[in-house]
This record gives structure tokens, C-alpha cells and sequence, in this order.
């Protein structure tokens, strides 16, 4: 009956994407020109954008990679996603592609893919790296394999053979579900390749954080002092298994109580969940329940969250402006792009951050014709305009490459991270 009810919502909620990005301003807005120089008033506000930054500390913790095996890559898409009758899937793919800049005619979706992005970041100074995820099957609980839960396939392997191919541009972030057979040999091939964190997507993958079998996972990725990179609250983009309930921020206790590391992807920032603290759980924003965990002591040196796709439009205005507010969170909280949604022009909607307060509307009007050519330069510059009340985002959260190297204990982590807070 909870499948039914969620595959009913989940259509639901892909015919009203369906409509909104087949609407005429949608349209308009999905033509990107991809790659053009910007013009005088964006390399302007660039130029601000990257005072107090130091480029070389800036690693984009949340971009992805997509194929469909064309080049043998291994990668690929759910069958769904090709077929003329199945037309919000359809759409689906074809609007991520564009957001890519990758061509409908392209001769080869991995190679236009790759290719798309590496240009991207040719605007950006040497230093500058991008963390390339991965991206596991899902899995059912008796460790199946389920293609028809499988958005997509992104391989480790070919992760790893991407940023290795760009080192000063790129690394890579494994995805390995926990209930493969083979699933601790795979993390252990993982970080013997270099990994520098691993990525889950529990609704999408069915990935029950709490399931016990788990513990032996969670001590090898303490022990490496690998970040888990974990996606909580709603989850628009990838459907995949559809439970939505193992995407509740208040799971993420489990791995943090193991000592792991744990970074919540977008803050939580979008949809609800149940607050499992109550004596009768309730339904209530997933952000408010991250907040919570952030604020619990124990988890002061291991839980981060980072700030990908926050300043969307479907997410609230309370969500942005506690965002920028809670300053004390700031050395906790971590630039990434979800690349490469931030080139998906109708899931961003500045006259909502003007109206809001947070932005100015000449700025808006700048960051509208950079997003055309460059959306990892927008999705950049963006999160360096947004201010609410005269506060925006501390440098300390562009400094994100810190959290991916060797830290000796627990207690120099957490000095370094005060010290970037300052």
C-alpha cells in the first residue's frame, strides 16, 4: 500500500515538473549557449565573488557524472528514460542533458558529457577541483541487484579513470550500496584507488542507514576517516526505489554514533519526514530535524551538510535565511554544485531570492545572463551574492578541500574548522 501511495505521488509530482518545464518561459529558459564569454557586468561581479576565496581550497563537493555507456563507459540510464512513452522520463533525460550543455545530436552522450564539463571549469583559476561522483545500483534487502529502481549507473571505475585523467581538475567520491555481496571489498578497492569520500542516496538506492548489517561498513569508513556523503529530506531528480522514509535526516545518527563522518547532501533542505524523536512522530520540514542534529553536541566534529541546490526556488525562504544566519554553522557547511542541475534554468528562480530579501535584483539580472554560459560560475557566484540581513555565506564554506584530506585526530579537525570559521 506505501508503494502504491508513492508511486501515485511520485507521478503525480513528475506531471507537474512535466508542465512546468514544457511551459513557453521554461522553454526559453532551458536554451543555453553554453560555453560563451560572459559579458563586462558578469566578470564584474566574478571578480567580487572571488575576494576572500582561495581557488585552491575550493573543491565543488557535489558534482555529477552521466552517461549512457556510448564510450564505454559503463554508465547507464534507466530504459524508461528513452522511450517516447514513457514522456515525463523522457523529459527527464533530456532536460538533465541540456542542463550539460551535451547536444541531442551529440555523437557520444559520455564523451560530450565529460567534455562539457571540463570546459566549464577552464573559468575558473588553477586550483579549483570538482569531486566527481559515482553512482551504485539500488539494491533490494536480500542484496539483488533492481535495474527497474535504477535511475541511472555511474561506475566507480569510471569515476576513478575520469579524475585520474585531470588530476588538477577533478576527484572522485565512490558509490557502493552496503548490501552487495562483495560490498566491503569494493570500499576496500575504493579507497586503495583514491576515493576521497563515498556517496548514498538511501530513498533512491534503498539504503536503510539503521540496518544493523551496516556496522561493519561504518567501521572501515571510520577507520579511513572516508566522509559519507549522504542525500536526506526530499528527492526530486533520481526516484529510484521511491522510500522516500529512509531519506529522514535524524537516520544519519546511526553512521555518526559509529564515529563515520557524515556530510547531508543540500542541508535537507527540501520535503518532510517524521520526527522519530517524538513519542507520536509527526510530520515536519527535514531541514528543521538537520538543524537539530547539528545543534546535538555529539556530532560537533563529524556531521557537515553541504549547500547544493539550497537556493533552488522550491526550497523555503525560512531555509535560506537561517542558512545564512546561523553563522556558527558556517565552517560545517560545504560548497557544491550538483552539477549539473544549476544549468537547469526553470529550478532557479531569482525574482523569488529578490522578493525574499536575499538578493539584489541588478545582481540577479547578472547572474541570469552568467548561468547561459557558465553554470558552474552561476551556481558560484550565486551563493556568494545571497546575504539576509547583511549576512551571507562565510568563506570558511568554500574552503572545502580541508575536509577531504588525512586529519590526524578528531581534535585538530575540529580546530581547523573553527579556525576557517573565523
Amino acid at each position: 500500500m506505501q508503494r502504491r501511495h508513492l508511486l501515485c505521488c511520485g507521478a503525480a509530482a513528475a506531471a507537474g515538473l512535466f508542465s512546468a518545464l514544457t511551459s513557453p518561459p521554461a522553454r526559453a529558459m532551458l536554451a543555453n549557449s553554453c560555453h560563451g564569454a560572459p559579458g563586462p557586468d558578469a566578470r564584474a561581479l566574478l571578480q567580487r565573488c572571488w575576494q576572500d576565496l582561495a581557488p585552491d581550497q575550493l573543491w565543488d563537493v557535489h558534482t555529477h557524472l552521466l552517461g549512457t555507456g556510448d564510450a564505454g563507459s559503463g554508465c547507464r540510464i534507466n530504459a524508461q528514460m528513452t522511450q517516447w512513452w514513457h514522456p515525463v522520463e523522457s523529459l527527464r533525460r533530456r532536460v538533465i542533458m541540456n542542463g550539460a550543455c551535451v547536444p541531442s545530436d551529440a555523437p557520444s552522450v559520455d564523451r560530450a558529457y565529460v567534455q562539457g564539463l571540463q570546459q566549464l571549469t577552464q573559468g575558473f583559476p588553477a586550483g579549483a577541483r570538482w569531486l566527481l561522483y559515482a553512482f551504485d545500483e539500488a539494491f533490494d534487502a536480500q542484496g539483488q541487484a533492481r535495474p527497474a529502481w535504477t535511475t541511472f549507473h555511474v561506475p566507480n571505475r569510471y569515476a576513478a579513470e575520469v579524475a585520474q585523467a585531470l588530476p588538477e581538475r577533478f576527484a572522485w567520491v565512490a558509490s557502493i550500496h552496503p548490501y552487495r555481496p562483495d560490498a566491503l571489498a569494493q570500499l576496500e578497492g575504493a579507497i586503495a584507488a583514491g576515493a576521497v569520500a563515498l556517496k548514498w542516496l538511501p530513498s533512491s538506492m534503498n539504503i536503510d542507514l539503521r540496518d544493523a548489517r551496516l556496522a561493519p561498513f561504518y567501521a572501515r569508513l571510520a577507520a579511513a576517516r572516508l566522509p559519507l556523503i549522504v542525500h536526506c529530506g526530499e528527492e526530486k531528480a533520481v526516484p529510484g526505489a521511491g522510500r522516500e522514509d529512509l531519506g529522514n535526516p535524524l537516520l544519519v545518527r546511526a553512521p555518526l554514533a559509529a564515529g563515520v563522518r557524515v556530510i547531508v547532501a543540500h542541508c535537507a533542505s527540501l520535503g518532510q519526514a517524521l520526527d522519530l524523536d517524538l513519542a507520536r512522530p509527526r510530520l515536519v520540514p527535514a531541514f528543521e530535524l538537520f538543524a537539530r542534529l547539528l545543534d546535538e553536541p555529539a556530532w560537533q566534529g563529524l556531521l557537515l551538510g553541504d549547500v547544493s541546490a539550497l537556493f533552488q526556488f522550491n526550497r523555503r525562504p525560512e531555509v535560506w535565511q537561517q542558512i545564512l544566519q546561523r553563522q556558527d554553522w558556517h565552517a560545517r557547511l560545504l560548497h557544491g554544485s550538483d552539477y549539473p542541475l544549476p544549468g537547469v534554468g526553470p529550478l532557479y528562480r531569482l525574482g523569488n531570492l529578490v522578493r525574499a530579501g536575499l538578493l539584489q535584483a541588478d545582481d540577479a539580472e547578472t547572474l541570469e545572463t552568467l548561468r547561459a554560459h557558465n553554470p558552474l560560475l552561476f551556481d558560484l557566484a550565486l551563493k556568494r551574492c545571497v546575504q539576509w540581513r547583511g549576512q551571507g555565506l562565510l568563506p570558511a564554506v568554500f574552503a572545502t578541500r580541508r575536509h577531504f584530506e588525512a586529519v590526524g585526530t578528531e581534535n585538530n579537525y575540529r580546530g581547523r574548522a573553527l579556525a576557517m570559521a573565523r
